[in-house]
């Protein structure tokens, strides 16, 4: 009867010591796992650290591909530019000179008047103007006239020379003063040009044609 009693006693107290040994293998097995877990975190960090070092050839190893500018070289041939447009060579007259821009020593020839009670002279109907620029198509310089007529003097006994068109030479002709009326008479408004010298008088004594091609 006592054995009976003391059964489930026995039983209970193996039961105990069971559940016991279960908790403890589990708690074990929980802290062999948390340990396992943590030794892989560990080993994942150091694998994942030791993959590419600081310091390493990869980070220290500048590119060696060079920029584009870096590698840009300027053009070697100037920019096209426009061509520049025509201006008058310096000292010559692109329009009628004022009376402070005419040739001195040169004059253009239209017509020849005769003065009223004086032989010994006529007068010259002349322009003054300066020397222009030269055409394109021309092979000389044009004389530009002031557009104003004047009169000056010439002595019948003056030393006159011409070339063509009053004579067949390009190379200056000693000519008469009737001769040069003749053909001035015979050509109005030619507009020969001549270089001049004055005498004491004021008249004109020396008359030269200048040759214009």
């Amino acid at each position: 009867m006592k054995a009976n009693r003391l059964r489930p006693v026995v039983v209970a107290i193996a039961a105990a010591v069971t559940l016991t040994a279960v908790l403890t293998g589990c708690e074990k097995g929980e802290a062999a796992a948390g340990s396992a877990a943590g030794g892989g975190a560990t080993s994942g960090a150091s694998a994942t650290a030791s993959a590419k070092p600081a310091g390493s050839v990869a980070d220290a190893t500048p590119s060696t591909a060079p920029s584009a500018t870096s590698t840009s070289k300027p053009s070697s041939a100037p920019p096209a530019t426009a061509a520049p447009a025509s201006t008058p060579a310096a000292g010559c007259a692109d329009k009628p000179p004022t009376p402070d821009e005419v040739d001195p020593d040169e004059i253009a020839l239209y017509r020849v008047e005769e003065i009223d009670g004086i032989t010994d002279k006529v007068n010259l109907v002349i322009q003054h103007g300066a020397w222009g620029c030269p055409g394109k198509d021309t092979d000389g310089a044009p004389f530009v006239v002031t557009g104003e007529d004047s009169r000056w003097a010439l002595d019948q006994a003056a030393y006159v020379t011409a070339v063509t068109p009053i004579t067949d030479s390009t190379e200056n002709q000693r000519i008469g003063v009737q001769e040069l009326i003749d053909w001035v008479d015979a050509h109005p408004d030619s507009g020969l040009v001549f270089r001049y010298e004055t005498g004491d008088d004021g008249a004109i004594h020396r008359l030269e044609q200048v040759f214009t091609p």
